[in-house]
């Protein structure tokens, strides 16, 4: 796949910009992705102190979908060894960026991963920011090419993979997760089964403080009784 073109056509767009604009995609491209994490801890806190069982595993399958989806991202860009188009594409503008060092590949684009997954699992647990990360994630995206250090095959496809990767793990992992939050809330019904593997039923208030207790705000009360274990 050849976006060379494309990508002298962006470079050069982003080589005239006011340099106001060069900076503010700059910071974005580097720093933009704290946003998503930032997101990503919000919706777990608001699910642990508000939501369901599914809610909470929404949450917590999140960050866990994102780190995959980087992880795969990583690995592919590892077998695939892509020259950065900064070195590689003659009659290219300079990039904004320092051109990352060799045998730092190119395709796909880690943060057009991470922005996708991050995207696509915070709309599965909270619909409604869809307004907000969607747009976010194709800034990061395009930022990438703008700053001039990918082409823009290779943010595409990272979006499409990192979407992908965290589809597949929300899809498959929110009903088990779910009923392990229940489970956790549940407490003292599991408590026994917990100690008979040697785990001391106090590692169940770690649980707690994960998933939250529940929109009733109450653990169980063998949890809550056993001595060095304080639950509210």
């Amino acid at each position: 796949m050849d976006t060379s073109g494309l990508y002298r056509t962006v470079t050069g767009f982003a080589d005239s910009a006011p340099v106001w604009v060069q900076r503010t995609f700059e910071l974005w491209t580097e720093y933009g992705l704290w946003v998503f994490g930032v997101l990503l801890a919000a919706v777990w806190w608001r699910a642990r102190g508000r939501g369901g069982a599914r809610a909470v595993a929404l949450a917590l399958l999140a960050p866990a979908a994102t780190a995959l989806a980087h992880a795969v991202s990583e690995a592919v860009k590892s077998t695939v060894e892509e020259e950065r188009p900064c070195r590689a594409v003659a009659g290219a503008a300079a990039p904004l960026l320092g051109c990352p060092p060799p045998g730092d590949w190119s395709f796909p684009s880690n943060h057009a991963a991470i922005a996708g997954a991050a995207a696509v699992a915070l709309v599965m647990a909270v619909r409604r920011l869809a307004p907000l990360v969607v747009p976010l994630a194709l800034l990061m995206a395009f930022s990438r090419v703008f700053v001039g250090v990918h082409y823009p095959h290779d943010v595409a496809l990272g979006l499409l993979l990192g979407g992908s990767v965290a589809a597949l793990v929300v899809l498959a992992l929110t009903g088990p997760v779910a009923a392990g939050v229940s489970a956790v809330r549940a407490g003292g019904t599991r408590a026994d089964g917990i100690r008979a593997n040697g785990i001391r039923t106090c590692g169940i208030r770690a649980g707690i403080r994960l998933t939250g207790p529940g929109p009733g705000g109450e653990s169980s009360s063998e949890v809550r009784n056993v001595p060095g274990c304080r639950m509210p």
